[in-house]
């Protein structure tokens, strides 16, 4: 069967989560997703934003990643797809006033393929005029517009809420993403085997953004447990993040991210329970590397062989760790030292989305290289996604 082929509609300004994540899972999937914007080139970048719930009337914003598409606008062919994407931010309020946009997305509609659409993004399916008599939710300052095209409102419980009607999935929020892609990629034909793993993924303060929660909510979307914890913090705390990004300058730039939730106690775990760790990157490991209980468990996860996944920052706690002797491995560029000095081989991450798999280590550069990390990770669990 041909690959399934996904268009993912962007804009500037987009939440971003919203982009990156359904973005990046389905690649480590194997599924193609071609991210276009209106008026923008293949190569061009989409300015995102970071939204969120901070106990104000409403959420807050701030900048996020610059989301680098892929494909140009001008150029796609609708027929060529499997389903359509549509991201949420402030860049709906836009796009549902172009009028290419909204035959594209009747288009879609009117097809039968899968159309899957997130917070604000159902501003568009309202302009389009899909929404009529079919249920679906929303970020709830979005109910007016729906209610008034026709839709059938399905009041969000919690801002995980999804909703599949038909061809048409609706959620509320980017909290709502494992079950979002998960029901898009059943929408696709994706079969999921060997998902009843359970992993734990090693936090801390202003770890990178998109270094947890790409692979956090991906793998869950597969039906894993996926369990997040960090060192003096209970289950329902926070972590903030730090969006590093690569904007010209010698190194990464940092602006703050979301505030990462954890949903499991650091001090209840027992690490032989779990299936594979994971270790995020940005400025966490530096001082996570001389926490000893950190140690130990990295030490227990690669002393019983089982498979580690670690990203940029993170493989300074590998080598802190003393337990990358002989390992080919990579990690940012400006970790070398930390790795070549624990006796490891040092493996050139060109370019930056390089990932490597030795034995029971997976290890990756950056968070561009996420597609690929994710993917080897599931290979090292026996985790399938088949279409």
């Amino acid at each position: 069967m041909a690959p399934k082929r996904v268009l993912l509609l962007c804009g500037d300004y987009m939440e971003d989560y919203e982009a990156m994540v359904p973005f990046q899972a389905l690649q480590a999937y194997g599924v193609t997703v071609d991210a276009v914007c209106p008026g923008k080139k293949s190569g061009d970048v989409c300015r995102t934003a970071v939204h969120q719930l901070s106990g104000h009337q409403t959420y807050s914003e701030t900048r996020g990643h610059n989301f680098a598409l892929n494909a140009t606008f001008d150029e796609i062919d609708a027929a060529n797809y499997d389903g359509l994407l549509l991201p949420g931010g402030r860049a709906p309020e836009y796009l549902a006033h172009d009028p290419l946009v909204v035959a594209l997305v009747i288009k879609f509609f009117s097809s039968g393929k899968p159309l899957a659409s997130i917070c604000h993004g159902q501003l568009i399916l309202a302009a389009a005029g899909i929404a009529k008599d079919r249920k679906c939710t929303a970020f709830p300052a979005v109910k007016p517009a729906l209610v008034a095209s026709g839709a059938h409102w399905v009041e969000p419980d919690t801002m995980a809420a999804t909703v599949v009607d038909g061809n048409l999935i609706t959620a509320a929020t980017y909290e709502g993403h494992p079950e979002f892609i998960q029901h898009f990629v059943k929408a696709l034909g994706g079969n999921i085997s060997g998902s009843n793993k359970k992993i734990l993924f090693l936090c801390g303060d202003y770890m990178e953004d998109y270094e947890v929660t790409v692979p956090f909510q991906s793998l869950q979307a597969l039906g894993c447990q996926v369990d997040a914890v960090c060192p003096k913090k209970k289950a329902g705390e926070t972590c903030p993040t730090a969006i590093h990004d690569f904007e010209g300058d010698q190194t990464y730039s940092e602006k703050p991210g979301h505030d990462f939730a954890l949903n499991a106690t650091y001090d209840d775990v027992n690490a032989s329970s779990y299936d594979a760790l994971v270790i995020p990157g940005g400025r966490a490991p530096e001082y996570l590397a001389l926490n000893e209980s950190v140690i130990a468990l990295v030490k227990h996860f690669m002393e019983s062989k089982k498979p580690i996944a670690s990203i940029c920052h993170g493989q300074q706690i590998l080598a802190a760790a003393d337990v990358l002797k002989g390992r080919r491995c990579t990690a940012y560029p400006a970790v070398k030292l930390n790795v070549v000095l624990a006796g490891a081989i040092w493996l050139e991450p060109l370019p930056i989305s390089s990932c490597f798999t030795d034995g029971n280590l997976v290890t990756g550069a950056a968070w561009p290289g996420h597609p690929e990390f994710i993917a080897k990770l599931m290979a090292l669990l026996g985790i399938h996604v088949t279409f």
